[in-house]
């Protein structure tokens, strides 16, 4: 019996790890200038204006929560308040060269036209603290009032998704 007890208290300890938030979640954020397509500096744009939806790609793990973001691909967001948005990380892909890449982002935003910038040097990383995102694909949500509502860096779980659409569906 006591094995059991153990377990599902394990189990629920588990589940309930998996499903926390991140620390990040309530910290209020500043603007930062990254860069365009074409390597021009440019400023978060929107930022205190809408609700952003920020993807931050490692390109060297760009697939990683390609279930993610193959279904908000085919699921765009229907919101005037929220402008979601590609800043691809290019400071931890040393072995892509940067004209490459950015290369292939405008080849993206001509194809689609989703709007895709570019981090040479860690420049959001750093200004926001969002930590270790090295091999990771990044998902941050702010609000209006420059508050992350929403972070998961690296390979989002069900709990984590579940989370993310609770909180995209509060602020549509």
């Amino acid at each position: 019996m006591k094995t059991v007890l153990f377990y599902l208290c394990f189990l629920a300890a588990a589940f309930s790890a998996s499903a926390q938030k991140s620390p990040l979640v309530g910290k209020k954020v500043g603007p930062v200038q990254i860069r365009d397509a074409s390597d021009n500096p440019i400023m978060l744009p929107e930022l205190g204006k809408k609700h952003l939806l920020i993807f931050y790609p490692d390109p060297d793990h760009a697939g990683q929560n390609k279930d993610f973001q193959d279904y908000m691909k085919a699921h765009p967001i229907d919101s005037d308040d929220i402008y979601a948005f590609g800043v691809v990380n290019l400071k931890d892909a040393p072995m892509l060269p940067n004209s490459i890449v950015r290369a292939m982002v405008r080849k993206e935003v001509k194809a689609t036209g989703a709007q895709i910038y570019t981090d040479p040097d860690h420049l959001l990383r750093d200004a926001w603290g969002l930590g270790d995102v090295n091999n990771c694909f990044a998902v941050i949500f702010v609000t209006k009032d420059r508050e992350i509502a929403y972070f998961k860096a690296g390979e989002m779980s069900e709990a984590d998704k579940a989370e993310f659409f609770r909180v995209l569906e509060r602020y549509k």
